[in-house]
């Protein structure tokens, strides 16, 4: 591990940090819709939020991010970012609050790169190894998460055209997984993201039905206030955003981090064109998920569009040119921005369609949430899971100061892995085979 790595992964965790910090940017798309409710409307509190960007982030940190690390000398980019998406929202939201997010953050990033194999190394010396467990907790998010175009269209537009939608949804997602592989003239393989296609086809619908919405000159007139003012936003610090996707992609072409298990794998056995392919393909299928949720909430991605990935793969060991193209790439990303909030200004229906955006995410994550927290249980102590799950998902939900429902789970299935070490070392539990 040389220098300039280590440089580039701290300078990108501590700018994505600090852009958390100040509701700048989220890599998590789930969190992103709840930034502004502390940073704009404060609506919730700062405990609210670090207690949700928790929720939302850390069973994927260590029950996906870190697992699918482990296999291969690459970190997946959601053990680098969604841990920074928690430090900088539970760091204090002042300038010193700033700075100690940032150098957190760079800690983050050069410790995981140097210690993967120690954080492992961790659950290992536990007496009952629970990590292959908690890995199932990430495993509804996923695919759960495609279908929310079809719970957001529901609330909006009412049940059959949410049933439409999701159908068109489920159609997507088994025609991709059918057919999305496919070959190219020369033999290079294509496989599309199933769950990327699936999300597009359910934006397509959302948006389709959201334009259908008349509405009169007042509420436009509205919408281009309210757009407008967010779009704003993000194009002041477009400067900062841009210089992050420049760490993304030269941190990429060192070979550092991927933007998904598909084109990390690709990557790990040497099929860099192959795996360029795949992020790309996984890039289209996110626009509109990041684009959407940017203009309604005013906060960016640190990866953008995830395009950034693939200009460092594409530029493998050459970090400075990858850095320069990669910002650039940002920079055009969210220059169209402008363009899509001018467009989108023309349909009411689309300010509303962004509440239901925000809602609809949160319910899917939650259910998905839940689900797998249930899923790692259930694994880690077999006919005790989901007693357990449910029986705390319940019992919070008569606290005086319950959790928030997204973290039941993830967090349910932490301390009963730890609850299960206990009473081994006791031995009063003997794990199952």
């Amino acid at each position: 591990m040389d220098i300039i790595q280590l440089l580039v992964i701290g300078a990108l965790g501590a700018m994505a940090t600090m852009l958390t910090n100040k509701g700048i940017a989220v890599f998590n798309d789930g969190l992103r819709p709840v930034m502004p409710e502390y940073h704009h409307d404060r609506t919730i509190s700062k405990k609210e939020l670090a207690a949700t960007s928790f929720a939302v982030s850390f069973g994927l940190v260590v029950g996906f991010g870190i697992p699918v690390s482990i296999g291969a000398s690459i970190l997946l980019i959601h053990s680098v970012l969604l841990m920074t998406d928690i430090i900088g929202t539970w760091t204090p939201n002042s300038k010193a609050g700033m700075i100690m997010a940032g150098v957190l953050g760079a800690a983050w990033g050069i410790g995981l790169t140097l210690g993967l194999s120690f954080i492992i190394d961790l659950f290992e010396v536990l007496p009952v190894n629970f990590l292959d467990a908690l890995g199932m907790v990430g495993n509804p998010i996923v695919v759960a998460f495609s279908v929310f175009p079809g719970i957001a269209v529901a609330y909006q537009h009412g049940f059959k055209r949410g049933a439409i939608t999701a159908g068109v949804s489920a159609l997507a997602l088994v025609l991709t997984r059918e057919f999305g592989s496919f070959t190219l003239p020369g033999g290079t393989q294509v496989t599309l993201s199933a769950e990327g296609m699936t999300l597009l086809a359910g934006m397509i619908f959302m948006v389709y039905f959201a334009i259908q919405i008349k509405g009169d000159s007042t509420d436009n007139q509205n919408l281009v206030s309210i757009f407008a003012e967010r779009v704003k936003k993000i194009k002041k610090n477009i400067i900062l955003l841009s210089l992050t996707g420049g760490l993304v992609a030269a941190a990429t072409s060192l070979t550092l981090i991927a933007g998904d298990p598909i084109s990390l794998s690709l990557m790990d056995s040497g099929q860099f064109g192959e795996a360029a392919l795949a992020a790309l393909a996984r890039g289209i299928g996110f626009i509109p998920l990041v684009f959407s949720t940017a203009i309604v909430t005013g906060v960016y991605s640190p990866a953008g569009a995830t395009f950034v990935f693939v200009v460092g793969i594409l530029l493998q060991g050459q970090p400075l040119l990858a850095f320069i193209i990669g910002a650039l790439v940002m920079f055009v990303e969210i220059s169209l921005l402008s363009g899509a909030a001018k467009g989108l200004d023309r349909f009411p229906g689309v300010r509303d369609m962004g509440d239901h955006i925000r809602t609809a995410m949160n319910r899917v994550l939650e259910v998905a949430l839940l689900v797998g927290g249930a899923l790692a249980s259930e694994q880690i102590a077999p006919g005790i899971g989901f007693f357990w799950v449910i029986g705390i998902y319940l019992l919070n939900r008569t606290a005086k100061k319950p959790l928030v429902d997204m973290a039941v789970g993830p967090v349910a299935a932490i301390l009963l892995g730890i609850i299960v070490n206990i009473l081994y070392v006791l031995s009063l539990w003997t794990p199952a085979g």
